[in-house]
This record gives structure tokens, sequence and C-alpha cells, in this order.
């Protein structure tokens, strides 16, 4: 049985709600205190045996490709300086991992995104990463849907339980059965309409997929929104081959909009030593007021 080694992790979107920021930075490179979001997706992928990355990015998506490559000049003037500490986390990035880059063209949506790196996982199986959600877990989240997958040699989809009024945002599952954390799925729904999910299990940004997925992406077909929805393709895969869903361990910090960004900025803030006293001051003095 092949193991998972490649990852996919889709960049390529607008950003639209966090313009006029990401007019002229992508929305992956928005800082989490002192470290873009990106870095926190490409991290775990690597803590979970990952091995090899494409990024899918789009125009105006350039910076990406900087921030994991070398910066000669920046990292000789740190070095004159003796600003040794700094130096090493600049060249972090840099050294983590093969990855590579392939554009989406045209905006059509997560499952085109997906589709655009088919030649790269060739008859893989693969993981998928969206950078919306950074999970803190003692195991990663994606190494444990990479357990499951070497259990059941089937697609493994994360899921997380959201409040009942939130489950017209997401993807949700349809569950028939469950196993400890492991669901078999009747259907996968896209966004379905308040007061119609068949759960408050949704599908939160890590999946694990065998390389039949390309059979029903190839397709192109156009879904919700006037997109190729991913998860479209999930639930034709799920009619062939079992897909199931596994419900992560771990804290998952939704980033992808801005009152998520800003709660999972004072988090990871408050869990730095430098910052946490100070912090915690500043937002007492406020609240008193």
């Amino acid at each position: 049985m092949k193991t998972v080694k490649k990852a996919i992790i889709p960049a390529a979107g607008l950003g639209t709600r966090f313009l006029p920021a990401t007019k002229a930075m992508p929305k992956e490179m928005l800082p989490i205190v002192d470290k873009p979001t990106i870095q926190y997706i490409v991290e775990e992928a690597i803590e979970s045996g990952i091995e090899d990355i494409i990024i899918v990015t789009g125009k105006g998506k350039r910076s990406i490709e900087d921030h994991f490559d070398n910066a000669y000049e920046l990292e000789q003037t740190l070095l004159e300086k003796e600003k040794f500490e700094l130096l090493e986390k600049v060249q972090e990035a840099s050294k983590m991992v093969d990855i590579h880059y392939i554009r989406q063209k045209e905006p059509k949506g997560l499952g085109h995104a997906v589709w655009c790196a088919r030649n790269f996982i060739g008859n893989e199986p693969f993981a998928v990463l969206l950078g919306d959600d950074i999970v803190q877990a003692e195991t990663p989240c994606l190494k444990q849907l990479i357990n499951e997958y070497d259990r059941t040699h089937s697609s493994v989809i994360g899921v997380k339980q959201v409040p009942e009024d939130e489950t017209d945002r997401y993807g949700i599952i349809d569950p028939i059965e469950q196993f400890e954390r492991s669901f078999q799925v009747r259907n996968f729904v896209e966004k379905p309409k308040k007061g119609t999910a068949p759960s408050n299990l949704a599908i939160i940004g890590r999946y694990i997929f065998t390389p039949e997925i390309f059979l029903f992406l190839d397709k192109q077909e156009i879904g919700a929104g006037g997109e190729i929805q991913l998860t479209d393709a999930i639930q034709k895969l799920n009619q062939i081959q079992r897909v199931f869903a596994y419900e992560f361990e771990g804290q998952r910090y939704d980033v992808g909009d801005k009152l998520g960004f800003i709660e999972t900025t004072i988090e990871f803030a408050l869990q730095k030593e430098e910052l946490r006293d100070d912090l915690l001051k500043f937002m007492s003095q406020k609240l008193n007021r």
C-alpha cells in the first residue's frame, strides 16, 4: 500500500474578506503574531510526515514563493549584525521541505485548484490542507487523518462539530455509522440551507484522498456558487469507494474571516511568554475603561 507523502495546499483565492489588506498581500501571508498563516499549514504537513508539497497559487501570490525561498541579502545583514536568533527564524522557512508551485489560471473553485495539481500527485494517495484553518493538537491534525487512512485504506475527511446556526457555511456530512472518532458517510452536502443540515459535523480543511478523486474532478462539473466544488467530487467518490469522515482531536482556529483571525492572533500571542503579561495588562486596561 502506498503511503501519503504528498500534499496540496490551495492558495489561489482572492482573499476578499480581508480587503483592502489583500489587494497587494496574499491572505495566506497575513501574520498570526510573527508568522504567516501558510507557514503554520506547511509546518503541520511536515510534522505529519509529508515530504513533497505543491502550493496552488494565482496572480499576485509571488510573495508566498519568496517566503519559502532564501533571502540572501537579509540573511547576510542579520549575520553581519550577529542577530543569530532572527537569522535562524528567517532561514527556517526555506529549509522546511521540497515545495513546488503551480498556478490556477482562473478562479474556478476549490475542486479546480486541487485538479490543477493532478500531474504532481500522479497515482498516489495525497493530502489537501486549506489555509483558513489552523489546528493545534498533540498529534498533528493531518497525521491523525493519515493514521486513519492507514487503517481504512480509504479517503478520509477531517470534520469538527460546529454550532447548528453555522452549518450553512460549511460542507456537512450525513453520517451512517460511527466507530470511535470515525464515521461512515451517506452524503456530503455543500453549504446546506439553514435548518436542512443532516448533522453539525462540518468539513474542516483537512483531507486525505485516493487518486480516484481525479476521476470526478476531471469532469469539471459546475456546482454551488458557479464553481467546481470539491465536496461534489467527494460525494461522487463515496459512491464507488468508501470515504470516511474523522472527527480530529485538537483546537481548531478559523482564520478565514476577520473576527476569527483577530481571535487567533490574540490566542497565539497569549501563548508566547514574552508577550503574555503585557498583552493581558493591555486587555485589562481596555476592558476596565
